[in-house]
């Protein structure tokens, strides 16, 4: 990036960059981000008639392109560019247009001193780097391949252990000794004494198995196979067992990490899971997550629910379930004592259409009660954590019987307890973060001191860094959660280097290239979202109830606004009310185009209706402005806004009544890690419009399947739905055309199934990993424990005392 730099300098362009710079100085902000920077740059272009081609192609127009960051301080340009994909350098120009590289520790400073310029910090600062522990281990090279952690890892591993025959074999039947279940020895007992005697009774077993009938149950010949060593775990049947000896005989004798995954996937060593959701409002029935966390429930629901029943498959073709084998997964909460006539106030809770899945309640330790028996926010939740994860581990080894074999954390608060069950407990720890707050909110590193109050987001952070970096493996639900696109940049690539001024400059915080990243989308419940066509499948009386709901029915309590003509084709969106999720903006865009509201109608399912219902400051502000807009726009007749809060059935059926009118979906976030709605929408056979700016990227493709949006441009948002609808109304058959190939997208990359079979490949691939190759990781876990100690728990003890006051 610095020839590209040289190269503007060196050019006729020189003139350019320092009558920009010059123009910058003129402005009052003194820290532009990429957006501003673009904007600045796109004036400056216009003003001086520049050509088309010097915006995109001159040198000086691909340097904007891949500037993020530009920091104004005494006269001299702070420059932060991004030249790829997770990576960064910074330069300094100065007034007399001199160029020099700078360190990522001289960056933080000019950072702290743009927050602290009148009360400047002296001496130096906390450091925490992370990278020290990863130059040990592999790491990706090429960042195509971010995400693909586990084909990297078993690849490269697998290579170096290959290389040693006495090695590979010693590992592999240590590893294959090593597993059982409640006391029952699982692979091979102690008739096979040594590696070479697991290759020898290999060879005899498959001799053996492959005289019996391929579809011969495993218990009529389990006690001979006993004898050759071999114990229960390697199939149902002849067949499965010969396929599963077959498979390891070909990894003794030629060794390849594609063996090598098909072999581990089929090992029994997964069994009891826990996922950990501590934030509470967890449950089946009348419950959403209140407010902020409704989408994490639903997710985490269907995945307890898929992977309880991939585990009794797994566990069945292994030949274990005739011997009491039992799969069991249980859903770690809080239990909320004041539960608002829910559940959430019982300690164990089956989940519904399931054998052995759990929703477990832990209460939090009393402290003071007037929070404590009641719902907390997200933000304020930190002090309650340790003492939590204490208590929850004793009810999970009492639910088990014993250890947990994965804990898989949500959210930043359940990746921190998972981080401490997994320390204390010695287990596989598996990290989803759904959304990290620090890219939500702009510029809640640097300002913390100002935020923490309402959001201590010196909590949150810390809590991120120490989850992320403990972690085994992460799933992340795109790739570009991890690290962005060319010219944006990823939720955990923020984490990389930051600073948070008096508390601690970020150095490197987690490394991007490491394979313990893996993109594993979650699915749709197929139970309730389907498309609109499986009438077979319908309820009528539930559709037509729900189709009056939507556009006819008066009810003061659940809908405002009577339409003026409800045949109109339906935009429809369905979001909690907060910022980030912008239905505001939605209105907004709608109510400015008067071409839409001739075809469309608005509907809205989205949060109270009224301020004094909701106790959430962010939903009251989005309520008033919702208002403000119906008002300002005229929009009376034209939208409906439901409050209703809809079971599982309700919300897969309303997008379907959505679909019979030939009406679209719209996503219009300000920013979505994923889009579990955009899913539901598609998967049901509605056109769907979603935001630029996040996971949507990854589902759609853009005007084949479904469409992308910019919710900052509402005229250009405008203008892509109502192109799309006069489509339609020209050519009826586009609408089914775009449906049909939603529905299709949704079912062939993102179903259950799918997800929680790679996620169970992961666990055992990783436990695999971590077992052979001995990694040691005690040092990186006691710098981790350093920071929540040394960090982490004084602030929240600070925040402790601040609850014990109220």
């Amino acid at each position: 990036m610095s020839e590209l730099i040289q190269a503007v300098l060196d050019s006729d362009e020189k003139s350019d960059i320092r009558q920009f710079i010059s123009e910058l100085r003129q402005q009052e902000k003194r820290y532009l981000l990429r957006n501003d920077i673009v904007n600045a740059f796109g004036e400056y272009c216009t003003r001086h008639q520049k050509p088309e081609h010097f915006y995109h192609s001159s040198h000086l127009g691909k340097l904007i392109y891949y500037t993020q960051e530009i920091i104004q301080e005494d006269g001299n340009f702070c420059l932060i560019v991004r030249p790829t994909i997770a990576s960064q350098e910074v330069y300094r120009l100065s007034e007399d247009l001199s160029v020099d590289q700078m360190t990522v520790q001289e960056l933080l400073d000019v950072r702290d001193r743009l927050v602290n310029r009148f009360h400047p910090s002296e001496g130096d600062i906390l450091e925490l780097d992370f990278q020290p522990f990863y130059d040990y281990t592999p790491t990706i090279r090429d960042p195509k391949n971010i995400g693909k952690g586990v084909e990297y890892l078993n690849r490269y591993l697998s290579s170096k252990l290959f290389q040693d025959p006495r090695q590979w074999l010693e590992s592999l039947y240590e590893f294959l000794s090593v597993h059982s279940y409640n006391g029952l020895q699982l692979l091979i007992n102690g008739r096979i004494k040594s590696q070479q005697q697991l290759s020898d009774g290999i060879k005899k077993a498959i001799a053996f198995v492959s005289d019996r009938p391929p579809e011969q149950p495993y218990e009529e010949f389990r006690y001979e196979l006993q004898v050759l060593g071999f114990e229960p775990g390697w199939g149902n049947t002849a067949g499965r067992v010969r396929e599963t000896l077959e498979i390891l005989d070909e990894l003794i004798d030629s060794p390849d990490h594609q063996t090598l995954e098909a072999f581990v996937s089929r090992i029994p060593m997964v069994f009891r899971i826990v996922l950990v959701s501590a934030h509470g409002w967890f449950g089946q029935e009348g419950v959403l997550g209140r407010p902020d966390t409704g989408g994490q429930v639903v997710y985490v629901l269907d995945q307890a629910k898929s992977l309880e029943q991939q585990l009794q498959e797994d566990i069945t073709l292994a030949g274990l379930d005739i011997l009491g084998v039992e799969a069991k997964v249980i859903i770690l909460s809080r239990l909320i004592p004041n539960s608002d006539g829910t559940l959430c106030n019982q300690r164990l809770e089956k989940v519904h259409g399931t054998e052995n899945a759990w929703i477990l309640r832990v209460p939090l330790r009393e402290f003071n009660p007037k929070l404590t028996n009641n719902w907390i926010s997200r933000f304020e939740f930190w002090p309650y954590l340790e003492t939590y994860a204490v208590d929850s581990e004793k009810e999970l080894l009492a639910e088990f019987q014993g250890k947990p074999d994965l804990i898989v954390g949500n959210y930043t608060d359940g990746n921190i307890v998972a981080f401490l069950l997994a320390r204390r407990l010695k287990v596989t720890q598996c990290n989803i973060a759904h959304a990290l707050e620090k890219s939500k909110y702009l510029f809640s590193n640097l300002y913390w001191q100002d935020l923490d109050e309402k959001y201590h987001f010196s909590l949150q952070f810390t809590a991120d860094l120490i989850a992320m970096n403990a972690a085994n493996f992460i799933i992340s639900s795109t790739y570009q959660e991890i690290v962005g696109t060319p010219d944006s940049v990823g939720q955990y690539e923020s984490y990389k280097c930051f600073t948070m001024p008096d508390l601690y400059h970020v150095v490197n915080g987690i490394e991007l290239y490491s394979p313990k990243f893996n993109v594993v989308p979650p699915g749709v419940n197929e139970s309730y979202y389907f498309p609109y066509s499986r009438l077979e499948d319908r309820v009528m009386s539930d559709r037509d109830r729900l189709d009056e709901l939507l556009f006819t029915l008066e009810d003061p309590e659940q809908a405002l606004g009577k339409l003026d003509d409800p045949t109109k084709r339906p935009l429809f969106s369905i979001a909690r009310l907060d910022r980030i999720k912008n239905l505001t903006g939605l209105a907004e865009c709608f109510g400015k185009s008067e071409a839409l509201q001739e075809h469309c109608n608005l509907i809205l399912v989205a949060g109270k209706l009224r301020v004094e219902d909701s106790s959430d400051n962010e939903e009251r502000d989005e309520i008033e402005k919702l208002y403000q807009i119906i008002e300002k726009y005229n929009l009376q007749g034209k939208i409906r806004w439901l409050a209703v809060r809809l079971s599982k059935s309700d919300s897969g059926e309303i997008y379907r009544v959505i679909a019979d009118r030939q009406g679209v979906f719209v996503q219009p976030a300000l920013f979505e890690a994923f889009g579990l709605t955009i899913l539901e929408a598609m998967i049901s056979g509605l056109p769907t419009f979603a935001t630029q700016f996040g996971g949507p990227l990854e589902i759609i493709q853009n005007k084949f399947n479904g469409f992308y949006i910019n919710p900052t441009n509402l005229e250009e948002m405008a203008e892509i739905m109502l192109e799309f609808v006069s489509k339609c109304d020209q050519n009826p058959n586009y609408w089914y055309e775009v449906s049909t190939r939603a529905i299709d997208r949704v079912y062939s990359t993102y179903t259950w199934k799918i997800h929680t079979t790679k996620l169970l490949s992961l666990a055992r691939i990783y436990g695999f990993w971590n077992f052979t190759s001995k990694e040691k990781r005690e040092d990186l876990l006691r710098y981790l424990e350093a920071l929540f100690y040394l960090i982490y728990k004084p602030r929240a003890q600070k925040l402790l005392e601040a609850h014990m006051e109220r």
